[in-house]
């Protein structure tokens, strides 16, 4: 295979709001959905409200970031996979060199983006200034072995979901914040009765709230 068959999402673009990020208190890295783009996702950036920010987006290859779902064998996403999320830990290394720590980065992803968010917390156990997974949870099939290294250090950790969600089992959504609590993640959980698959006023203002908190 070709290091570009490898790396399906190295070469796209990443995209940027808010502050420059030289100029930055905090940044969020921002995943975007299936189907959606970096854009659609930085639309979010008007909602949240919030100053002194560097939103950064990556897009991913032909919008989609893996082919199946989150609850397929983890090889069948391979590479796309393993290139998402090497792609969020080369936004994450350029943030961090810019001069803003992982203690003052927040990942937050939307879907796609938010299984993509949480399933990187996971496996890159640290200190970070937020994981937000809305209507998302860890990736893999059932049954799993989610043993993952490493602490993440009372990081504030915020998933919301539907409870009838017809991408996101409400199961997952409760056993990704077990999994994210017993890691030493300072988790909220929030399951809305009967909502789409989509973003509510409540986890807009938990997300404020966490931003805000994050450079006071």
């Amino acid at each position: 295979m070709s290091m570009a068959s490898q790396q399906p999402h190295a070469a796209t673009p990443v995209v940027n709001a808010g502050v420059p990020i030289d100029q930055a208190a905090a940044a969020v890295i921002m995943l975007h959905g299936r189907g959606a783009t970096a854009e659609s996702i930085l639309s979010l950036v008007d909602v949240l409200d919030q100053p002194g920010f560097a939103y950064i987006a990556p897009q991913a290859l032909d919008n989609t970031w893996y082919p199946y779902t989150f609850l397929a064998p983890l090889q069948s996403n391979e590479p796309f996979l393993s290139s998402a999320l090497a792609k969020v830990a080369a936004v994450l290394a350029q943030v961090t060199t810019a001069g803003i720590p992982p203690e003052r980065t927040l990942l937050l992803g939307f879907s796609q983006g938010a299984c993509l968010a949480s399933e990187f917390a996971a496996r890159n156990a640290r200190r970070y200034g937020g994981v937000v997974a809305l209507s998302g949870g860890l990736i893999g099939p059932d049954g799993t072995q989610r043993d993952y290294a490493g602490s993440l250090a009372g990081t504030p950790i915020f998933l919301g979901c539907s409870d009838v969600d017809v991408h996101i089992p409400k199961a997952r959504v409760l056993e990704s914040a077990a999994v994210l609590r017993r890691m030493g993640g300072e988790v909220t959980e929030r399951l809305y009765p009967q909502m789409g698959h989509t973003v509510n006023e409540d986890e807009v203002a938990f997300v404020r709230n966490m931003l805000a908190a994050l450079v006071k």
